[in-house]
């Protein structure tokens, strides 16, 4: 079985554990901005600066006794940018004026603590494991072109507070993600030796909790 397969299918029985000993199950709903931390030059060169962008996503949340928890979760980035020359790692990089678009997207079953159940402010830590898909495609005289397509297996680590006591909360989370291996040997990439698409992600949620 491959890899990315049995990730997803340890994350999927961990929430279904959870679930038949839940405490409290949540859905919440995110959004917030996605910077490619560990591959910053090469998405800065593509991009024209910025090394990010939106991100959205969803995750649900099972509870296990009082302030352990599983969830599992997802989210989408999409930004477009431009195909980008650099002649050697301490080179200016030269955008060619080809559009591409890069899509990053990660799914993850996480584990975690919730600290100060009951009050009104509860923080809370997490750390997962799951799968990266991470796709470029270019444009080349009007015609599309997949430029760069992988899966790959990630690490998440994440901090975040929620507020809120009724089934309508609200909440604040940054998240830490590796994903190696997904590019770098081609492009920009390959000349600044980066290849791994994991950054940080910050975003607000709206949780639904039943």
């Amino acid at each position: 079985m491959p890899k990315t397969k049995i990730l997803l299918l340890t994350g999927a029985l961990l929430l279904a554990g959870g679930m038949a000993r839940a405490s409290e199950m949540a859905l919440s709903l995110e959004g917030g901005y996605f910077d490619m931390t560990m591959a910053r030059k090469s998405a800065q060169a593509v991009f024209g600066g910025s090394a990010g962008g939106v991100t959205f996503g969803a995750q649900a949340r099972v509870g296990i006794g009082r302030s352990f928890y599983v969830a599992l979760g997802g989210r989408w980035f999409q930004k477009e940018g431009e195909r980008a020359f650099v002649a050697d790692a301490s080179s200016q990089p030269f955008r060619l004026g080809h559009p591409l678009t890069v899509r990053s997207i990660p799914v993850y079953a996480l584990a975690g603590y919730r600290f100060s159940i009951g009050s009104r402010l509860v923080p809370y830590l997490g750390l997962g494991v799951g799968v990266t898909s991470y796709r470029e495609t270019s444009t080349v005289a009007e015609i599309a072109q997949e430029a760069a397509t992988a899966t790959k297996p990630s690490g998440h680590l994440v901090a975040g507070l929620e507020w809120g006591r009724g089934r309508l909360r609200f909440g604040a989370e940054a998240m830490f993600s590796t994903a190696p291996g997904a590019i770098g040997e081609d492009g920009v990439s390959k000349v600044y030796g980066e290849s791994n698409v994991g950054g940080l992600t910050v975003v607000a949620k709206v949780i639904l909790v039943r």
